[in-house]
């Protein structure tokens, strides 16, 4: 078994690896191009376009909940009537 002393050594060396791959990857970034705010999408603009899809996919459901609702509804009363009323006074 390995000592509690190599492996605090083997976690600190791993951890100072990572730090300099971080900081390699962040200076990678920085020498890149910038893409001008004129051509890049506004961040509001797509959630505003999200919500929008969101609320119209909110409104579809929520009528074929009525319509469904309205549907059960009216066979519910259909039952009920005709279970109260004698088939002989339907015809």
């Amino acid at each position: 078994m390995a000592s509690s002393g190599s492996l605090v050594q083997a976690a600190v060396f791993l951890l100072a690896v990572q730090l300099l791959w971080v900081g390699a990857a962040d200076a990678d970034q920085e020498t890149g191009t910038v893409i001008p705010a004129e051509s890049r999408p506004c961040v509001d603009c797509h959630a505003f376009e999200f919500m929008q899809r969101a609320l119209q996919d909110l409104k579809k459901t929520a009528f074929n909940l009525d319509a469904r609702t309205e549907m059960l509804v009216l066979r519910a009363e259909r039952r009920a009537l005709c279970d109260c009323m004698p088939t002989s006074s339907l015809l």
